[in-house]
């Protein structure tokens, strides 16, 4: 076994306390931005303001939120609706998201960033550079919320979502550093605000663990988020549901229980920048305790087969998904995506002292397709 990087596991931010009730979930920028414009498209068609709007989650799941405020003029309409983070620490926590919402000459659905949503200014992000931080969750339930009161095919619609003081609220995000300037991004893939970053989501990473083990299965599966698991129960269908752990920020704390609680073997599934991470030592991936080192990544260049060139730009990507694009365009993603899985498979076996197997896959930004892995077979 190499020795590998220093192994680490910062502590907690300090607002990621222990409590004595449930943590509350919250909404997501996306989710209220959707809600925002859907109260805005039907105030716009019915000619009158609306206190009360329900949308649809990813999940197909439908939620009800109060509006804060509209208007209405014959050819336009605005509405907001104020965020709710629940018990997450987050900047965005009663940000007011605002969508102003009018019609177009011809047929169509146009969608921009307005003041205090951030403007794409690098590439890395998967998205146009040069246009609104809205993610593509987002858009597509922007775009849903919308037509579920206005058909664009037969009247055309101009949404613009904008968050006053977004600007400001940027300022305590890594925005700035990432190329999104002049406001915040408009985020979420589940709609829903999860206190990841607390310590008892930790705890809850920890129960599922002994659950798990509890059940006498040996192979603990560990995903990032909710794209990621569906890749990893599509990678590994025999194993059932209760093997699959959310392990969020946590992966020390999980693989410190799954030793304690004698298993034997565990698989990570993630995409480039939690995997880049884990590969420096960083069992604790929070982004205010850590970021992604461009420098492992050039390394995992160098080690792939990469030229030294192609391995500068790597080192100089602005995002883990630079990085990523860089050796994708260089055909290298599968040679260099294995070695970074490799990496990862033995800081988490160092960790655990040996005492566990591990193998690690890492999917595209889908989190369908494996497209690296310490198994042969595994990617396709």
């Amino acid at each position: 076994m190499s020795e590998g990087p220093e192994l680490r596991e910062p502590d907690l931010p300090r607002t990621a306390k222990q409590r004595p009730r449930a943590l509350r979930t919250g909404w997501t920028t996306g989710t209220c931005a959707s809600a925002a414009a859907k109260a805005a498209a039907t105030a716009l068609r019915d000619q009158r303001p609306l206190e009360v709007v329900e949308v649809a989650l990813p999940s197909g799941a439908r939620v009800t939120f109060a509006v804060d405020s509209c208007t209405v003029e014959p050819a336009r309409a605005q509405a907001v609706v104020v965020k709710d983070a629940g018990d997450d620490p987050d900047v965005t926590h009663g940000a007011h998201l605002t969508a102003t919402v009018s019609w177009l000459p011809s047929p169509g659905l146009e969608l921009d960033g307005g003041v205090g949503v951030g403007v794409v200014t690098k590439p890395g992000l998967g998205l146009t550079v040069g246009g609104p931080a809205i993610n593509d969750m987002p858009r597509a339930m922007i775009t849903q919320a919308v037509r579920e009161v206005i058909d664009p095919a037969d009247h055309g619609v101009r949404v613009v979502v904008s968050v006053p003081e977004g600007e400001v609220m940027a300022r305590k995000t890594t925005n700035a550093r990432l190329g999104i300037l002049g406001g915040i991004s408009i985020l979420g893939t589940t709609g829903i605000v999860r206190p990841f970053s607390t310590a008892s989501w930790r705890a809850s990473v920890e129960q599922a663990v002994s659950v798990m083990a509890a059940q006498g299965e040996q192979t603990l599966v560990l995903v990032t988020g909710g794209r990621t698991e569906k890749g990893a129960m599509a990678l590994l269908p025999e194993l059932p549901e209760v093997c699959f752990v959310e392990v969020g920020d946590f992966t020390g704390a999980a693989i410190r229980r799954a030793r304690a609680d004698g298993l034997r073997r565990v698989v990570f599934v993630g995409m480039v920048g939690k995997l880049t991470k884990l590969a420096a030592g960083v069992l604790m991936t929070h982004y205010t305790r850590s970021k992604v080192d461009p420098q492992v990544l050039a390394d995992v260049t160098r080690a792939a087969g990469g030229s030294d060139e192609l391995a500068a730009s790597v080192g100089a990507a602005n995002t883990a998904r630079h990085a990523y694009e860089l050796w994708e365009q260089a055909g290298l993603l599968r040679p260099a995506g294995d070695e970074l899985c490799r990496r990862v498979a033995d800081v988490l076996v160092r960790f655990s002292e040996q005492e566990l197997a591990a193998e690690v896959a890492m999917v595209d930004f889908t989190g369908r397709r494996v497209v690296a892995a310490t198994v042969e077979g595994w990617a396709a």
